[in-house]
Formats: C-alpha cells, sequence, structure tokens
C-alpha cells in the first residue's frame, strides 16, 4: 500500500520516475553511485547555484547533500567557475608535469599537518588504495587494522567488514583486521596476536563522516599505539579534511598521522584525490626503491589541470577566508533548530555534529550518542535502525524541499558556506513538517 508520504512524492516527481523508468535499462538499479539509490525511485536534478539546486520538475530543493560533501563553497561558485573557463580554454590534460600540480600540493602542505610529501589521485578510493599499499610496502607487513562501519571507498581491501562483498577473495579479505571503534583494549590485543600488522585506517571523527563517533582521546591512544609498535597510523580524510577544520581533523585534534587521504573539497567539486604524509612512506613510490618494495603508481586523470585550478581556488578560500566558519555557523544554526523542533513536536530524537557535518538522529537521545559516555554508542545506534521510518523521512523531507544524506535512524546533513540564515530556517521547518508527517503515520 502506497503512503500518503509516498503518493505525494509522486505526485511532486513524475520527471523523475519517467527518467529512472528509463535509467532502469541502461544502469543496475537505474543508477551509478550506491548512494543514489531511492526506493520508490531517484530523483534526478538540472541545476544549482548556492545552497540550493532544482530537480526536472522545478522543485527547488536546499542541498543537504553538497556534492557527497565536496561542495563546501555550494554550487556554481563564481571564483571556481572562472578558473574552471580559462583552463578549458588552454588545454584540459598536456600529458606533462605543470605549475599548476606544485602551486596545489603546497596548499596541501599549507593545510595539513601531516604532509611532508604529497601524491594526488583522481578519487578517494584511489587515495585510500594507495594509503594502504604504502603502509606496507614501508613496514614489508601485510595486515591493516581497520573498524566496524569505517567507510573507505569500495577498494577489495577497504570493503572488509561491509556489504557487497561479492567477487572479494577470502584471501584478500584475511588480511584485513575489523575491530570495533572506541575500544584501544581490542586494537592492543589484535597487535599482541599479530606482528605483521603494517597499520590502522579509521574515519578520525568516526564511522560514516562521524554519524558514529570516535572519542577524540581513543585517536591519541591509536597514536601511542602505533608510534610504540611502528605502524602506520592514516587518517581517512576523504570528507573531513579541509572541513572539520582548515587542517581536518588532525588539527582539530591536535593528532598527527603518518598518511592522510584527501579528496572531495580537494578538486573544488571537481575529481582528485591525494594521499600526504611523512616524506619516508609517501616516497615508497620513488623510482630509486628497491623494485621488490617499491609501489609502481599511473592514473591518467592525477593532477589534470581542471581539477587542479579548482582545487587551487578552493583550497585558497579554504586558506584564506572564513568558509569553514560560515559552513560552521549554519551547522550550529541547524542543529539547534532540529532540536528545538523534536521539543516542540514532542518527537524523542537529538540531532548531533561537529561543526559542519549535522545528524538528525530520532529515537536516540544525545547521552545514548555520545561515546565518552557509551562506548557502544554506534553499535547501540546502527541496531536501533528502522529502515521504513529511514525511508519514510527521506521522502517526506524531499517533498518538503531539503535533501539530506541517508543515516542510521536519521539523517545527514553536510553543510556548505553558502547555504544562508533564510535556507536554514526554511530547511527547519520543512523538516519540521516532515517529522510531523511521520507521526501521521505513526513512524516516530
Amino acid at each position: 500500500m502506497v503512503s500518503s508520504i509516498e503518493q505525494r512524492y509522486f505526485d511532486l516527481h513524475t520527471g523523475s520516475a519517467d527518467r529512472w523508468a528509463t535509467a532502469r535499462e541502461i544502469f543496475p538499479d537505474g543508477v551509478t553511485h550506491d548512494g543514489r539509490r531511492m526506493s520508490p525511485f531517484p530523483l534526478y536534478g538540472t541545476h544549482g547555484e548556492g545552497g540550493v539546486k532544482w530537480d526536472v520538475d522545478g522543485n527547488r530543493i536546499v542541498d543537504f547533500w553538497t556534492g557527497h560533501g565536496s561542495m563546501l563553497l555550494g554550487h556554481a561558485h563564481p571564483e571556481i567557475i572562472r578558473v574552471v573557463q580559462e583552463q578549458v580554454a588552454i588545454g584540459t590534460h598536456l600529458s606533462m608535469s605543470s605549475d599548476l600540480e606544485i602551486r596545489w600540493a603546497r596548499l596541501v602542505q599549507q593545510l595539513i599537518p601531516s604532509a611532508e610529501k604529497v601524491r594526488f589521485h583522481s578519487s578517494g578510493t584511489e587515495a585510500t588504495m594507495m594509503a594502504i599499499r604504502m603502509a606496507r610496502a614501508y613496514t614489508g607487513k601485510t595486515k591493516i587494522i581497520k573498524f566496524e562501519e569505517h567507510f573507505h571507498g569500495w577498494s577489495d581491501y577497504l570493503a572488509a567488514g561491509g556489504a557487497g562483498l561479492g567477487g572479494i577473495p577470502q584471501e584478500t579479505l584475511s588480511t584485513m583486521i575489523v575491530l570495533p571503534p572506541n575500544d584501544i583494549g581490542a586494537v592492543e590485543q589484535a597487535i599482541q596476536q599479530s606482528d605483521d600488522i603494517a597499520g590502522i585506517i579509521l574515519e578520525p571523527t568516526g564511522a560514516h563522516m562521524g554519524l558514529e563517533p570516535i572519542r577524540p582521546g581513543f585517536l591519541h591512544e591509536l597514536r601511542d599505539i602505533t608510534e610504540k609498535n611502528g605502524l602506520v597510523l592514516i587518517f581517512d580524510e576523504v570528507v573531513t579534511g579541509f572541513r572539520v577544520a582548515k587542517g581536518g581533523a588532525q588539527s582539530l585534534y591536535g593528532v598527527t598521522p603518518d598518511v592522510t587521504t584527501m579528496a572531495k573539497i580537494l578538486g573544488g567539486g571537481l575529481p582528485g584525490g591525494a594521499v600526504a604524509g611523512k616524506a619516508d612512506v609517501i616516497n615508497m613510490i620513488e623510482g630509486g626503491n628497491d623494485p621488490e618494495s617499491r609501489i609502481a603508481h599511473n592514473g591518467t586523470f592525477n593532477a589534470n589541470p581542471l581539477s587542479a585550478v579548482a582545487g587551487i581556488k578552493a583550497l585558497e578560500l579554504v586558506a584564506n577566508t572564513d568558509v569553514n566558519e560560515r559552513a560552521a555557523a549554519m551547522g550550529e544554526r541547524l542543529k539547534a533548530g532540529l532540536n528545538e523542533s523534536l521539543t516542540k513536536l514532542e518527537i524523542p530524537g537529538c540531532a548531533t555534529g561537529i561543526n559542519s557535518l549535522i545528524f538528525l538522529r530520532l529515537n536516540v537521545d544525545a547521552d545514548q550518542a555520545d561515546p565518552e559516555k557509551n562506548l557502544n554508542a554506534a553499535r547501540d545506534m546502527r541496531n536501533s535502525d528502522d529502515a521504513e521510518m529511514q525511508t519514510q523521512l527521506n521522502l517526506a523531507m524531499l517533498n518538503h524541499g531539503v535533501h539530506a544524506g541517508n543515516a542510521h535512524g536519521g539523517a545527514r546533513f553536510i553543510m556548505s558556506a553558502a547555504h544562508t540564515e533564510q535556507d536554514i530556517d526554511d530547511s527547519v521547518d520543512g523538516i519540521g513538517s516532515a517529522l510531523a508527517d511521520l507521526r501521521d503515520q505513526g513512524l516516530v
């Protein structure tokens, strides 16, 4: 039976429904990214400006997906448009090194504390693949520790512990050790049980961009234990880099890893990734190394000029303006507004988050979501997930002009510096209406 929320979604988005019917004949599930799968069908967009975008049916939507986290500057930023247009006119791929890659890397070094050396890639998945390979080559060891629900792209090794493992040999998965987060005792035990561990990788704010938070103290404990045991500590800052602070989570929490992976904001909204870190580790790529231990690395679009100019401009704005502060201020405004709405509507839940990464969780209070007070907070929240409520919430928010990311038991809001106070206030009203719709259906 179709719910009233679903019926309104159908009525508002007939153009998207028609396009999805065609796309299903071309793409698996009718989409080109797992994160865009939606029931009953995904939306199709036309254009964006600042903190908003429009779909093919002409609906104006406040955008809190922001290019999967890459659009800190918002849509169609005039400076990004200018530099990309200028570069298109003079060359998109010269098959040569360029001044642009030097300027881009220097900005990474200026902002990211761990960046002694830099190597560019085309995506976050490529960057994390390279990071664990560097750790293995540098230490001469095989295994990598990762944490439950921490996302590092779709590569064979780093998919371990997740779903969708079809086609990955068990021999590959056996080189990964998947542990519960926030438990340094589990890490110590794993290290004691194996002398073949090369490194540890994690999202430094916690799984799913911080939805399931990490205790800041856990980062310091990991830094201590990796230094003591000669392991490479890798921060996956594909999302958090240049966002939670100009220098990423490592700057915010005062913990410098050996290796950092970056993408999203790094490319100014265009494809781009990078691995940066201690020179000795990154230099495993250098040609003078033993051929048996050296890492070969190609990539047609590494540091390509279009991504480079967009990335340079984005990082210049991060370094020299208040874009981080503006995005964080809008995050705080949204968080306060959502918590006030939950109270007024008498719906159990809370809005949490760091700076410009905000999460709405239903049927969970602030203490339950706090890893400092509840070591099993992440697991508890995940186990309380209600798939039907999640689906209906997502559709209801879109019906009211708000596009947020999926999250266990709620929604994820990735802020941009282009969101205005009016965007936030309109969104709080829209989300409040969506929550009322859910309550009318008996889902909250």
